[in-house]
C-alpha cells in the first residue's frame, strides 16, 4: 500500500506554494506540472545554463517552459501521443531536459541512452522499448542510430531521428532525419495551423496521473540483457523530495552541475527532478573531460559524484601535490594526521567536539584544507552525495577529514534512486544512513533487504516475470543486495547477492570489500576479485596508468605503453605491496594468494564494463579464461 496515496482530484488539483511540500512528499502531482508551477512563480529567474565558446549562457525558467512547449508541439505534430516512447542519446544539455519533459507534455516516456553505447546496445535498448522517435546529441549518435536502423533486425518502431548538433552533417540525406532546430519550427507551425493545439497540451498536461510511467531506465546489465525500468512521476518526485527534505538543500540555494549521463536514475533525481523540486538552476559541465574546470568556474552548493569521480579528485589532488615543494608536503602529511585524530574523536562522539577541537578543525581549515576545498571547487557546497556503487570508507575519511564530509546512501532505480541517506549523526565512513521519510525495509534472513515506499517503481517493461520476481503483489521490492545494520542504526551495504563468493571450501566472501580496499591504492584503478568454487581467493588487477607511469618515470624505468608498463617487474612488485598491505586487514581466507596484471585497460565497447564503468561479472570467465589459468594453475 502506497504511503498517503491522493485522491485523482487532490492529484490534479494546481499546485500552489502552500500545499506544495505535502504533494511533493506525496508525489502527487508530475515533472510537466512542476515546470509550469515553477515558470509561473519564477519566470524570470535563471534556471538553465551551458557554456558555449567560452561563455555561460543563460536561460529562465520561462524560457526553459516555453522551449518544452515548442518540443511537445512538435512531437505532436509528428503523430507523437501518450503512452508512445521516444529515446534520447545525448551528452548531457539543455535540448535533453527539453526533449525529456516535451514527450512527458504529451504522456509519452522517455528511454535515457547512454552515449557512450556502441550501436548494438542502442539498437537492443531502442528496439526493445519501441521507441518511436529517437533525440541525438551530435553526428556520432546519429550514426549510431543511423547503422542500427541498416543492420539486421534494425529499429522497426523508429520513425524520426532529430539530431541536436548537425556539424559535419550536412551531406546527410537520410529520410527519417531532421534537426532540433526544425523540430521546434515545427511545432511552431502546428501552432499557427492549429490554435487549439496549445489547449491541447494544457489538456494532456493537467490529465497526466502521478502514477504514469514517465521514464524508462534500463539497467547497466552487470549478470545480463539491460532490464527496462519504469518509473512514474510519483516515483522520482518523492524520492527527489525526501532526499532534499533529508539533507537539508530545500533550506538553500540549490545550484549543481549536471555531468553524469542523464540516462542514469541519479544524474536525472539529483539534477532535473531535484531542480523542479527546489527551484534552483543546473549548469551543464561542457563535457565529462572539462568537469573538474566547470565545478571550479561554478562552485556548487550540491555536488553528486560516483565512486570513480571521488578517487579522481582524490588522486588528482595528490598528482598536484607531488609537484609541490617538501615543505608543502610535509605541511599537508602533518594536517592530514591532525585531521585524522579529529575525524576519529568525531565520530565516536557521534559529532560532538570540544573546545579545542573546534579551535584545531578551524586552523586546520585556514591554513591547508580551505585551499584543497577551492582546488576541487567544493568550496561553496553544502552537502555532497556518493552514489551509484559501494566505495572505499578510506575514500571517504579522506574527504571527511579536510573537511567535506561525502554523504552516502542507499538505493537502486527500482527504489526511485534512493531510500537510505547518512545525514545528521548517522554519517559513519562505510556506512549507508537510515531509512528517508516514508520508506519501510525489512531484511530476508539472508541479510537481503526488501524496500517498500512511494519510491518503488512500477515493473520492468515487457517483462512480468522478472517483474515477479522483484516486486510483490502488495509493493514490496526484493533489492538484491545484502546488507548489515551497524551499532548507530545506519545500514552498511555487503555486496549484491548475486556477487557473493562461496570458495570451495563453502565460505561466503564479498568481493566489493576487497576490491575497495585495492583501489584505495593510487596505483590500482580496477580489481575483480575471484574464486567461486576455488580453493583460494585471486584477483584481475588493472593498474592506474597515470599514476603507475610516473612512479616508474621517477625511477628511470623505461615503457612505450600500457601493456608494457604491467610487463615491468618493478610495477608487479609495487601492485604486490599494495596486495600484502590489503591482505593484513582481511581474514586469511579472505586474502588475495595469488593476482594477474591485466595487459589492457577494461573497456566498455570490449563488453567488460558496463555503461556506469562496472565490471560485467557475468562474462569474466569467458574474457579472462587465460588469466583466470595462471592464478590458478589450470
Amino acid at each position: 500500500m502506497r504511503i498517503a496515496d491522493a485522491s485523482i482530484a487532490n492529484a490534479l488539483r494546481p499546485l500552489s506554494a502552500a500545499d506544495l511540500p505535502q504533494r511533493l512528499f506525496e508525489g502527487s502531482t508530475t515533472l510537466p506540472r512542476l515546470l509550469r508551477y515553477r515558470a509561473e512563480t519564477q519566470g524570470g529567474t535563471l534556471a538553465l545554463r551551458e557554456k558555449d565558446r567560452g561563455v555561460w549562457r543563460r536561460y529562465t525558467w520561462s524560457h526553459y517552459y516555453a522551449t518544452v512547449r515548442r518540443v511537445a508541439l512538435g512531437l505532436a505534430a509528428l503523430g507523437l501521443r501518450a503512452g508512445d516512447r521516444i529515446a534520447i542519446a545525448s551528452e548531457n544539455t539543455p535540448e535533453w531536459f527539453y526533449a525529456d519533459l516535451g514527450a512527458e507534455s504529451l504522456g509519452a516516456v522517455t528511454v535515457g541512452i547512454y552515449p557512450t553505447n556502441p550501436w548494438p546496445e542502442l539498437q537492443y535498448i531502442v528496439g526493445h522499448s519501441g521507441a518511436r522517435i529517437v533525440f541525438t546529441g551530435d553526428q556520432e549518435q546519429t550514426d549510431k542510430v543511423i547503422e542500427a536502423l541498416e543492420r539486421e533486425g534494425g529499429l522497426p518502431a523508429v520513425e524520426r531521428i532529430v539530431c541536436v548538433d548537425m556539424k559535419g552533417m550536412r551531406g546527410y540525406r537520410h529520410e527519417k532525419l531532421m534537426s532540433f532546430a526544425d523540430l521546434l519550427e515545427l511545432g511552431d507551425a502546428h501552432l499557427r495551423e492549429r490554435p487549439s493545439a496549445g489547449a491541447d497540451l494544457d489538456a494532456a498536461i493537467d490529465a497526466a496521473s502521478p502514477d504514469d510511467c514517465c521514464i524508462l531506465v534500463y539497467t547497466s546489465g552487470t549478470t545480463g540483457p539491460p532490464k527496462g525500468s519504469m518509473i512514474s512521476h510519483r516515483n522520482i518526485i518523492y524520492s527527489a523530495f525526501t532526499y532534499a527534505e533529508g539533507c537539508g538543500v530545500l533550506e538553500r540555494h540549490f545550484e549543481a552541475v549536471c555531468y553524469l549521463p542523464l540516462c542514469h536514475m541519479a544524474e536525472r533525481c539529483y539534477s532535473m527532478v531535484m531542480q523542479l523540486v527546489t527551484g534552483g538552476s543546473i549548469n551543464f559541465a561542457e563535457s565529462i573531460d572539462t568537469v573538474a574546470a566547470n565545478v571550479r568556474e561554478i562552485a556548487p552548493t550540491f555536488f553528486i559524484g560516483v565512486p570513480r569521480i571521488y578517487e579522481k579528485l582524490h588522486q588528482g589532488f595528490l598528482l598536484k601535490l607531488d609537484d609541490s615543494g617538501p615543505v608543502q608536503r610535509w605541511a599537508f602529511r602533518q594536517a592530514m594526521r591532525l585531521g585524522r585524530g579529529l575525524s576519529e574523536r568525531r565520530h565516536a562522539r557521534v559529532g560532538a567536539t570540544g573546545l579545542g577541537d573546534r579551535a584545531l578543525a578551524a586552523s586546520l581549515y585556514w591554513t591547508m584544507f580551505r585551499n584543497i576545498h577551492r582546488y576541487m571547487g567544493l568550496d561553496r557546497s553544502r552537502h555532497r552525495l556518493c552514489a551509484g556503487a559501494a566505495v572505499s570508507p578510506e575514500l571517504m575519511r579522506f574527504f571527511d577529514i579536510i573537511g567535506l564530509p561525502v554523504s552516502q546512501g542507499y538505493g537502486l532505480t527500482e527504489c526511485g534512486g534512493v531510500a537510505f541517506l547518512q545525514r545528521g549523526v548517522h554519517c559513519r565512513p562505510g556506512g549507508a544512513g537510515t531509512a528517508l521519510r516514508g520508506v519501510e525495509w525489512v531484511q530476508a534472513d539472508d541479510g537481503e533487504i526488501i524496500l517498500r515506499s512511494p519510491g518503488v517503481f512500477l515493473g520492468y517493461f515487457a517483462d512480468a516475470s522478472a517483474t515477479s520476481q522483484s516486486l510483490s503483489a502488495d509493493g514490496w521490492l526484493a533489492s538484491g543486495d545484502i546488507v548489515e545494520v551497524l551499532d548507530n542504526g545506519e545500514i552498511t551495504v555487503v555486496d549484491r547477492k548475486k556477487a557473493i563468493i562461496i570458495t570451495s571450501g563453502g565460505k561466503n566472501i564479498s568481493p566489493s570489500e576487497i576490491e575497495n580496499a585495492l583501489k584505495d591504492s593510487p596505483y590500482i584503478a580496477e580489481a575483480i576479485v575471484v574464486g567461486e568454487g576455488r580453493k583460494f581467493v585471486g584477483a584481475l588487477i588493472q593498474i592506474d596508468y597515470d599514476t603507475v607511469g610516473r612512479w616508474a618515470r621517477d625511477r628511470g624505468l623505461a615503457y612505450t605503453t600500457y601493456r608494457s608498463l604491467t610487463l615491468l617487474p618493478e610495477v608487479g612488485a609495487l601492485v604486490q605491496q599494495v596486495v600484502d598491505a590489503v591482505n593484513s586487514r582481511f581474514a586469511r581466507v579472505e586474502s588475495v594468494r595469488r593476482f594477474v596484471l591485466l595487459e589492457k585497460q577494461l573497456d566498455h565497447d570490449d563488453g567488460e564494463l558496463t555503461a556506469t564503468q562496472k565490471v560485467r561479472r557475468g562474462v569474466i570467465d569467458k574474457k579472462f579464461q587465460k588469466e583466470l589459468a595462471e592464478i590458478y594453475g589450470e
